[in-house]
């Protein structure tokens, strides 16, 4: 007859605490300790990237030519406050850079006002230099080529928007995206109040062409909104204009726009800056306080995009 062992407790206790160390405790230390195992090869940027680049200063009305990193090293200084996060500086770095590639591979001169990217060369910190020299070549790539309209902007209340949306364009890194982390921006809730009649003469300035008849209370209404919650059409008089005219022609910061109309005065309250495609950079710098990479970062902001090698 065989006779059945008796199983000791400890042996089974000792077997999951191996089992436990083998399958859990072990591969979160690596990864831990060693994070780049988990990331596979990043594509090589297939195109080329200039040495030196010439860029129109406006107040001295000429050209000059710079080196390129030297040129992304003053877009990121203008562009994004060196108090951010170092990550959030080397997000700046990559989508400024792929900016000006995507401008130059199109034969498109570059400026150093908002109308390409802001340039100074007068204010680069360290902290600004080394994000740029610590991305040195890197760009962002969708499905292994450029992605060339990295665009960025301030802050978005909440949410980014699909570039058809705002522009002409549709790009599919250029998608709708949650940004939550936006708790030290600036432009939070900004409000102009002005009578009917002024706002009606503003409107009518800035579109000369267009009869918009009486505008009066009864007649002032948003008709739609994009996913990211702007103004997508808005009624004004007999005419329905976009909530990027209408942010264009009164000056606003953003086209996440509500309004409260009376008899006499309209209000508009405005939420986040900017036009709310790509990356928002205190979205970025809020991501990077959270802990997260700058590759991570524009993952999260440029949908399908890789960081080349």
């Amino acid at each position: 007859m065989f006779h059945r062992r008796k199983i000791d407790p400890r042996h089974i206790a000792v077997y999951v605490i191996c089992m436990l160390v083998l399958i859990v405790l072990l591969p979160y230390a690596s990864i831990k300790l060693f994070p780049r195992i988990l990331e596979k090869e990043a594509t090589p940027y297939g195109g080329k990237i200039p040495e030196t680049v010439e860029i129109y200063i406006t107040k001295q009305d000429k050209s000059v030519t710079i080196p390129f990193e030297e040129y992304i090293q003053g877009v990121v200084a203008s562009e994004m406050p060196d108090s951010f996060e170092e990550e959030a500086l080397k997000a700046q770095a990559v989508a400024s850079r792929t900016y000006a590639l995507g401008r130059i591979n199109a034969g498109t001169d570059l400026c150093d006002t908002v109308h390409c990217q802001v340039y100074r060369s007068d204010n680069i910190s360290k902290k600004v230099k080394d994000a740029v020299n610590d991305t040195k070549g890197q760009v962002l790539l969708y499905d292994g080529n450029l992605a060339a309209h990295a665009l960025f902007f301030s802050s978005s209340a909440g949410k980014t928007e699909n570039s058809q949306d705002v522009f002409s364009g549709t790009f599919p890194y250029l998608v709708s995206v949650s940004s939550s982390y936006e708790p030290g921006a600036t432009h939070k809730k900004e409000t102009q109040t002005m009578t009917i009649s002024q706002f009606a003469e503003k409107i009518r300035t800035a579109f000369p062409k267009l009869n918009f008849g009486e505008i009066n209370s009864s007649n002032i209404e948003i008709k739609s909104r994009s996913e990211g919650g702007r103004v997508s059409e808005i009624q004004i008089g007999s005419q329905t204009i976009s909530g990027t005219d209408l942010r264009s022609a009164l000056d606003l910061y953003s086209a996440r726009i509500k309004i409260s109309v009376n008899r006499k005065e309209i209000t508009l309250t405005t939420s986040g800056s900017g036009h709310g495609v790509g990356m928002s950079q205190y979205g970025a710098n809020g991501m990077a306080k959270k802990g997260k990479s700058y590759r991570e970062i524009l993952s999260h902001y440029y949908q399908g995009t890789e960081v080349s090698r």
